[in-house]
């Protein structure tokens, strides 16, 4: 850069320089106007002498005039005299001009011509006496004396002014001459100084340049090398510089191509209005930052990312646009990338977490928030052992030890929801290392498994059930022909036996008797189900007597509230049945509660999705009812809520409690098709809901005819079937003592022979359903194929109600469970010998 000083310099010689040169302007101005007042007074004073000389020539004329014509008298002379006498009169006119502005030369000039006027006067005079020959020369030549001494004096006086005026001129001509020479000295010197001054500003000047060429040319390199695009844009939007980077990001050869054209051809129309916004509020002197889509010459798309500041231009109201551009294209693929990589975690059901070495959640997916209920942004920094856990546990430090020390770790944990839910999580973690190779983050993969536990519980609950309930129907089955012939046996005791005393024993007997049977029957509700009769039941009317019983009969110190809805469905089934169910549940939660508490029994419809027919393996998608019933009572621990469905399971004290109340009313629910839900928390109480399936259109039961008194038969032949011989026995002699034929088999295979061969006058077969070597449905095929039309009664030690309504269809007219005495066995041989005859 060029100093300051040097350019202060040389604007102060530079001005001294004018003021030499003006001041010379004046003193020349001066001079030469002295000089031409000079040569004005010196061109006078010899004009006054010429006219002075002019005057005295033409004295001269006239006297040599007159001297001619007094010698020659020749009259033409005379003329010339006149001509010479007109012209001194002019000449003294001229000469009166010329000295008007010098006092003294009019004075001697006053005096001149009075003289010269007498002279004239004399020469006149002269003539005439000539003419007349008395000529006085004396006096002529006095005056011409006194002429040409005036005449001499002025031309003296003219001569003293013009050597005056002369001496002047060449002083001041000598003067000028020297202030010229000093002048130019001076001017020499300053010249000299601005020369080298101005060699210096010059020289200095191309340095300058050459360094501010040099800066350019390296800011141009540190521009061109820089990856970004660098470029400047005017108000209206026309490029006026860009970088080699600028140039390469529009694939143009060079960056006059793209200079001096409008920057938003190369934008995305789609965000070419995002721009020009950008840019006139940078022209306003505002900072802006965009991201915008542009395409190259070669039609390749990139992200950008602009920041734009402004820069001050020759209008002061306005800024010029200075803006560096990057390419993102990378990063906004990496960011499209992890979008569809977060997208598919989120997708993913399972919730993924990454956690740091000290347990601080990083990473919270969407499978997270909606198996624990809190959002990523409120567990982004959170311990995870204190978020999802209760209580801190040792395992966790064992957990951590083992996946730094193996890099992975998989379990089971019991955690909480948001809700403080406790829910069960298969977790499995991996460890994560930085390029160091040190552990720095743990990725875990958690899958919620409450539900597949509790089918898990369920479905070993429910193996265990059905292997206790195989075991209890096995039995039942045992006892039912073991009671069936004592009670049919008693009964036709009752009618040979007359004394009171036998009756009474008979009928103790036969009351025990019935009181087994009904003991199996529970055995086999549990185990198989009962089918009892079923109606279209309103729910609504069960719930109503219930309330009744346990207002009636339960402690005051139990609070009552039931809940029903107006429009509660109806249930296909056995009200009975049902209303022992609630009875059951009741009391159970009145147990629960010695000291009191809150009952309440609640009713809902409700339709089981998908979702929720997962969840228990005993629901079916479709609607239900849903009876609740809930207590605040001692609640139950969990190791015996896995076991309060078993039968003779009882956590009562002795004698209060068969432990069959539970498992009886498990088998009722699932016969008719429903499922039981049991919740249960120590010390807060017990909620067990009951859920039953909504039959709109239930279909009718069998009808059955009026019961006749009569049960005596007509001589008709009756096939009794059972591996039983006692049953085959006694059943035999209770049909012949009312008048049937009766004809026995051990098997099937024997019974099938027996058919094949008395088919024509067997009316009914009474079948066991249970038996060895051909089983009661073999069988009824077997018979099926020999006569379609035959009448089969069903009778068996267990329920099998899924196979008789199989079979129904198939000449099983009627069902009978042992055992069953002779007044029932009479009553269903009238029926079906009578209705379906």
């Amino acid at each position: 850069m060029i100093k300051a000083s040097s350019i202060k310099k040389l604007r102060i010689v530079f001005l001294l320089a004018l003021c030499v040169i003006f001041a010379n302007t004046v003193i020349l101005c001066t001079n030469t106007i002295n000089l031409k007042i000079n040569q004005r007074n010196v061109n006078h004073s010899h004009q006054v002498i010429i006219q002075l000389e002019r005057i005295l020539s033409g004295l001269k004329d006239v006297q040599i005039n007159n001297y001619r014509y007094f010698i020659s008298a020749d009259v033409n002379y005379l003329k010339s005299d006149v001509s010479a006498r007109q012209k001194i009169d002019i000449d003294i006119q001229l000469l009166k001009d010329l000295i008007k502005d010098n006092y003294q030369e009019q004075r001697q000039f006053i005096v001149i011509v009075q003289n010269i006027t007498n002279q004239l006067d004399l020469l006149r005079k002269e003539l005439y006496l000539s003419q007349n020959k008395t000529l006085d020369l004396s006096s002529k030549i006095t005056l011409i004396n006194e002429i040409k001494s005036l005449t001499k004096s002025i031309e003296n006086t003219e001569q003293n002014l013009l050597l005056n005026q002369l001496n002047r001129s060449q002083k001041s001509f000598a003067r000028a001459i020297a202030i010229f020479s000093i002048a130019g000295l001076i001017n020499l010197g300053l010249v000299t100084k601005m020369y080298y001054l101005l060699k210096d500003y010059i020289l200095r000047l191309q340095n300058t340049k050459i360094a501010l060429r040099q800066s350019e040319n390296r800011l141009r390199a540190i521009i061109d090398a820089e990856p970004e695009c660098i470029k400047l844009i005017d108000q209206n939007g026309i490029l006026l510089e860009i970088n080699a980077s600028g140039v390469a990001m529009m694939e143009v050869e060079s960056a006059d191509i793209l200079i001096g054209k409008l920057v938003y051809s190369a934008i995305m129309p789609e965000y070419q209005n995002a721009f020009k916004l950008m840019h006139e509020s940078v022209c306003r002197g505002n900072k802006e930052s965009l991201e915008f889509e542009m395409i190259g010459f070669k039609n390749t798309r990139r992200w950008m990312e602009t920041h734009a500041v402004p820069l001050p231009s020759e209008n002061n109201n306005r800024f010029l646009h200075l803006a560096i551009t990057r390419d993102i294209t990378q990063r906004k693929l990496a960011e499209q990338k992890l979008r569809e990589q977060a997208a598919l975690l989120d997708v993913v059901t399972n919730a993924i977490l990454v956690k740091d070495i000290d347990n601080r959640i990083l990473y919270w997916n969407k499978g997270a928030e909606n198996i624990y209920g809190w959002k990523a942004s409120e567990v982004h920094g959170q311990k995870a052992s204190q978020l999802l856990h209760k209580e801190y546990s040792s395992w966790q430090d064992d957990a951590l030890l083992s996946v730094i020390n193996t890099g992975k770790w998989q379990g089971e944990l019991h955690q909480i929801t948001k809700e403080g839910k406790d829910i069960i999580i298969e977790s499995r973690w991996t460890l994560l290392r930085d390029e160091k190779g040190k552990p720095k983050s743990i990725l875990a993969e958690n899958t919620e498994i409450t539900q597949k536990k509790q089918l898990e519980t369920q479905l070993l609950r429910t193996q265990r059930l059905e292997s206790i309930g195989t075991l209890a129907g096995g039995i039942a089955h045992d006892l039912n022909n073991v009671l069936a012939p004592i009670l049919m046996s008693v009964q036709l005791l009752e009618r040979k036996l007359q004394d009171s005393q036998h009756l009474r024993l008979l009928k103790t007997l036969e009351n025990n008797t019935q009181r087994g049977a009904s003991l199996i029957k529970q055995l086999l509700s549990f185990a198989r189900g009962i089918e009892g009769k079923r109606t279209l039941v309103q729910v609504k009317n069960l719930i109503v007597e219930i309330e009744q019983i346990v207002r009636e009969t339960f402690p005051k110190s139990i609070q009552l509230t039931v809940n029903i809805p107006q429009q509660l469905g109806y249930v296909w089934g056995d009200d009975t049945q049902l209303h022992q169910v609630l009875i059951n549940l009741v009391v159970n939660a009145r147990d629960a509660m010695p000291t009191g508490g809150k009952l309440e029994i609640s009713a809902a419809n409700l339709f089981i999705d998908q979702h929720h027919a997962q969840i228990n393996i005993d629901a079916k998608i479709g609607a239900y009812i849903v009876i609740t019933i809930a207590d605040t009572g001692i609640g139950i621990h969990p190791q015996v809520q896995e076991r309060i469905f078993e039968p003779f399971f009882t956590t009562k004290e002795q004698g209060k409690g068969t432990g069959l109340g539970l498992s009886t009313a498990l088998g009722i629910i699932k016969n008719h098709g429903g499922f039981v839900n049991v919740d249960s928390e120590l010390n807060k109480g017990t909620i067990v809901k009951v859920y039953l399936p909504i039959k709109p259109n239930p279909n009718t039961d069998i009808p059955h005819g009026d019961r006749s008194s009569n049960l005596n038969g007509s001589g008709e032949l009756i096939l009794v079937v059972d591996d039983e011989p006692a049953i085959c026995q006694i059943t035999q002699s209770s049909l012949e003592a009312y008048n049937y034929r009766v004809l026995t088999a051990s098997n099937g295979m024997e019974a099938v022979e027996i058919y094949a061969k008395y088919q024509r006058e067997i009316n009914v077969v009474l079948l066991d359903m249970m038996m060895p070597e051909m089983d009661g449905e073999t069988t009824i095929k077997m018979l099926k194929k020999i006569n379609p039309q035959v009448k089969i009664v069903a009778i068996s030690g267990l329920v099998l109600n899924s196979t008789i309504d199989e079979e129904s269809h198939q000449g099983v007219k009627a069902f009978m469970s042992k055992p069953c005495t002779g007044e029932e066995l009479l009553h269903t041989l009238v029926q079906v010998t009578r209705e379906f005859s």
